[in-house]
């Protein structure tokens, strides 16, 4: 009995002396990372970096933390953003945002709240934190511009995988219901009976290949960027409105997307008319292309001509519907 008590004695020690190491490892791990970023022009603030959660896990919480990235513009305040880590297997990581946070562009400043906001990530062991997959949720989010526009979900969730044929691809998914969109994009559909403010889904299912893997480096130096995106579907769909979006396109080094896509759209005069409306499309080019989907649908054989399918060539730096009539450059696909 003796030895028996002496022994679990000695492993609660040593549980507690692991636990402790590891807090403090942790701890600083998010001190020396903030620290660096400030080092290379980052403006970076956090009131208070400390460490919980004894026995089983290494809960992190910094507090009033302010980052942002000259490089890019970017900011994100948060006054409380939480790492957890449970301690018998630190790479699988949890991580919470708050129910309030702001992330500013050099055009605007979006406040993003939330009731639930929370993500899970495992990561492959060593120093460089190579994600092998990670899933986020959230619910009933909001998002108020200071350009004036405003817009909410009521639930989502984003996951990302790493391939098992290849290190550097990912399966990316989106799941996303009622999401409200801004006035300026609804009103016109609104007024004509077509659709409501609320796009009740949006689903994405796509394998994205990437120059580099998605590690700590991708934070700390350079985003990886696309090379190969492999889109098996892209859907939403909003009241008498519904588009489908798959193809596969290669991306150059200077962010030049080629290939091909094909689009299946119902309803599709009136989605013509919302891009044209928010400036998609310029008002020299809606009636040409209006007039070329016209064809395409006439000449389909459907019996159905508000629904169309429309393949779209992307090639020298310029986007072609079905290979003929010009519709203007491709977009630049560059992670910032």
């Amino acid at each position: 009995m003796r030895i028996l008590l002496a022994v679990i004695i000695l492993a609660a020690l040593g549980w507690t002396g692991y636990w402790f190491i590891g807090a403090r490892t942790a701890e600083t791990a998010v001190q020396d990372w903030l620290a660096m970023r400030e080092a290379e022009g980052w403006v970076v603030s956090a009131s208070d970096v400390s460490t919980g959660g004894f026995p089983y896990r290494f809960d992190t919480s910094i507090t009033d933390l302010d980052l942002a990235d000259p490089d890019t513009g970017l900011a994100w305040r948060a006054p409380l953003f939480q790492i957890l880590a449970l301690s018998y297997n630190p790479n699988h990581v949890l991580v919470f945002w708050p129910e309030r946070q702001s992330i500013a562009t050099p055009l605007q400043t979006i406040t993003v709240t939330s009731n639930n906001m929370r993500g899970s990530a495992i990561f492959h062991r060593g120093s460089d934190l190579e994600l092998d997959h990670a899933t986020i949720e959230f619910d009933t989010v909001g998002l108020v511009s200071t350009l004036g526009w405003n817009a909410a979900l009521d639930h989502g969730q984003f996951a990302i995988r790493q391939t098992p044929v290849s290190p550097l691809s990912y399966d990316i998914a989106l799941d996303a219901r009622d999401l409200i969109l801004p006035d300026r994009l609804t009103e016109p559909l609104r007024a004509r009976g077509m659709a409501s403010d609320t796009v009740q889904t949006l689903k994405l299912d796509a394998t994205v290949t990437f120059d580099a893997p998605w590690d700590r480096l991708a934070i700390e130096q350079r985003r990886p960027q696309p090379t190969r995106i492999k889109l098996t579907t892209a859907r939403a769909s909003w009241g008498e409105l519904d588009l489908q979006i798959s193809g596969d396109l290669a991306i150059d080094p200077r962010g030049t997307p080629s290939g091909e896509i094909t689009i299946k759209a119902r309803n599709w005069k009136d989605m013509l008319q919302l891009a044209r409306n928010v400036g998609a499309i310029p008002d020299s080019l809606y009636p040409i292309i209006e007039s070329g989907l016209s064809t395409l649908a006439r000449l389909s054989g459907s019996a159905d001509k508000d629904t169309i399918t429309a393949p779209l060539t992307l090639r020298d730096g310029r986007v072609t519907l079905g290979g003929l009539i010009p519709l203007g450059p491709t977009p630049r696909m560059i992670l910032r």
